[in-house]
């Protein structure tokens, strides 16, 4: 797929048919993960994982329950790609976010070419990091805090380009 054609295509897909993307499309969304750009280049401190194992969802999906009051955060979705951040200081800042964020985005845009549905995660991640026995199964290497992350999974349709309009977001310009 044409790159602007992915951009103006890409929407969250909140519906899956239970079906996981194929090893390819997994192939394709990991390399999209590696390649994206990081913050002063600090790779070592970010973490992926990719978690397809039900009962670890489940126990995502029900602390998102508990957090916010609304089931399926996770969307019953087959897999998810939570990304975590090691803190340069004491808490998480912007570069963390923003090259978490950047990675999430590399990873949809990537499914979103190869077909696979997807959906930004940020509010199942947030009422994850009130539960620390959750996290603690996640296995993550020390210091890492969960910061976001995207479901992935076939769905019933297809992407199609949409009209994008031109004043969505205010632009100042200086000249």
């Amino acid at each position: 797929m044409e790159t602007m054609a992915t951009i103006r295509s890409r929407h969250a897909i909140r519906q899956y048919t239970g079906a996981a993307p194929s090893p390819a499309a997994m192939a394709q969304i990991e390399t999209a993960l590696q390649a994206a750009p990081v913050a002063m280049g600090a790779y070592d401190h970010l973490h992926a994982t990719i978690i397809t194992d039900p009962a670890m969802l489940k126990a995502i999906d029900d602390t998102a329950a508990r957090q916010f009051g609304r089931a399926n955060m996770l969307y019953g979705a087959p897999v998810f790609i939570l990304l975590s951040a090691k803190p340069a200081h004491e808490t998480l800042g912007n570069a963390d976010y923003a090259s978490a964020g950047i990675v999430v985005h590399n990873m949809a845009l990537a499914a979103t070419s190869a077909g696979v549905g997807c959906c930004y995660i940020w509010g199942a991640v947030a009422a994850l990091n009130q539960e620390p026995a959750t996290v603690a199964k996640l296995n993550l290497p020390a210091g890492f805090v969960p910061c976001c992350g995207l479901v992935l999974g076939e769905f019933a349709g297809d992407y199609a380009p949409r009209e994008i309009p031109s004043d969505r977001i205010g632009i100042n310009r200086l000249a």
